[in-house]
């Protein structure tokens, strides 16, 4: 009897164990589409799919969840993020997938990876999983927040194989190369603590994006900078044949292209090394990608012209999208600055409106426009985190009726496969 009740209790145990672990985490493969089993996001065309069917993309950054994630008292705010996504409708989250040298570190120097932190990551991808965002994974940044690539110069230096002190010696250093390199094949196959799933073979990472915002001051023809992302991408595609793969461009027309002068914000954007097509012609680039900041670019603009400008912008990149590259385009970061002259939140919000309705417009012609991620999102008392772009979306009303009006009419134009149930609450 003794035994029988010990046996009974055993198994009762595990049982509430593995309903535990499955509400907790197995669970997360049912939040997406009930009763079955979560599925790539992938291209057709100028269009993101899901098994067969359209998806578009309205979500936010916030690039700060890894960093928050790694003490265990601050996690909590992570989770509340992602929840406030998901309420809102929004489906894809941009964040760093980097954290080089210094505080909290990732990799703590080429080729050392801080477990504690790795685990921090770990977190970030289950529990979106959980409430049924997935995450476009940033690689690295091309500036020095959270290291970038003045970080992996500065290491090639102190081992003493770097060939120039310049930051763009990340792009065509063979020993910098070398250290990203494996930096991109431990992220991929690294397994996931939580789900016990490789990253590269996770549904809940949307996509990988190559660097933030690259630029080659030292190289204007584009060439230095062509020759890495070519080299990059066809890495990643070596490794991971699930994801979809981005460079994580602003958008500017290289210095040959004629819209370098009837598009580009200024003369400038066509000497930083970077060329919109020619980078995104690659063939192992699945989708572009692209920021909108006339506040940054054409500071001295009216706002009457800034808004001018962001529909002459969205509108050349998505026709880029159908008659050039015939992929989708995404914009992956937008905003307007609260430090700007004369900023109002009424005027924020224009701005925000007027990219959400050309996408909205995009996507019921079946045009390339696949996508926003708004720069950016965060939750009460994270304000190390906050820039002159950050909101708290509950402490927004207009911000946040906005992106959920846009969740739910996009949801009407073809239906997100995965969300149903998710749309049915939200809007």
């Amino acid at each position: 009897m003794g035994v029988r009740n010990g046996m009974l209790y055993h198994i009762l145990g595990l049982l509430s164990v593995l309903a535990f672990v499955y509400m907790s985490f197995g669970g997360l493969r049912f939040r997406f589409e009930e009763g079955s089993e979560v599925a790539f996001v992938q291209r057709n065309g100028t269009q993101f799919v899901v098994d067969g069917k359209a998806f578009y993309v309205n979500g936010w950054n916030s690039y700060w969840l890894m960093f928050q994630s790694v003490d265990v008292d601050s996690r909590h705010r992570v989770r509340e993020m992602l929840k406030t996504g998901a309420k809102m409708g929004l489906t894809v989250c941009r964040t760093w997938g980097f954290n080089d040298g210094g505080y909290h570190a990732l990799q703590t120097s080429p080729g050392r990876f801080d477990e504690q932190a790795f685990k921090a990551l770990d977190y970030v991808i289950a529990e979106a999983g959980q409430q049924g965002i997935r995450l476009l994974l940033s690689l690295v940044n091309n500036l020095e927040g959270l290291g970038g690539k003045p970080q992996y110069v500065k290491w090639a230096w102190q081992d003493g194989v770097g060939l120039s002190s310049s930051d763009d010696s990340f792009f065509f250093d063979p020993s910098i190369r070398s250290y990203f390199k494996n930096y991109i094949k431990t992220i991929l196959t690294r397994k996931n603590t939580i789900t016990g799933i490789e990253y590269r073979n996770d549904p809940t990472v949307f996509g990988w994006e190559l660097i933030n915002e690259p630029r080659c001051m030292s190289d204007p023809s584009g060439d230095t900078l062509q020759e890495w992302i070519e080299e990059m991408s066809a890495f990643v595609k070596l490794i991971d044949k699930n994801h979809l793969v981005t460079v994580g461009l602003e958008g500017f027309y290289g210095p040959h292209d004629p819209k370098s002068s009837t598009v580009n914000p200024g003369y400038w954007a066509s000497q930083v090394g970077s060329d919109f097509i020619r980078n995104s012609k690659i063939s192992n680039i699945d989708f572009t990608s692209v920021h909108i900041y006339g506040d940054q670019w054409s500071y001295k603009q009216e706002f009457e012209d800034q808004l001018k400008f962001v529909s002459k912008w969205m509108l050349s990149h998505i026709e880029d999208g159908d008659e050039v590259l015939h992929k989708p385009v995404l914009f992956s970061e937008y905003g307007l600055s609260q430090r700007i002259q004369n900023f109002s939140a009424s005027d924020r919000e224009k701005i925000h409106k007027t990219i959400l309705d050309i996408i909205y417009k995009s996507a019921k012609r079946n045009k390339s426009g696949a996508g926003t991620l708004i720069w950016q999102f965060l939750v009460d008392g994270i304000n190390e985190f906050s820039d002159e772009y950050g909101i708290v979306p509950g402490g927004n009303s207009s911000t946040y009726s906005l992106l959920v009006e846009q969740s739910c009419r996009l949801a009407k134009v073809k239906g997100w496969p995965q969300q149903d149930v998710k749309f049915k609450q939200v809007c």
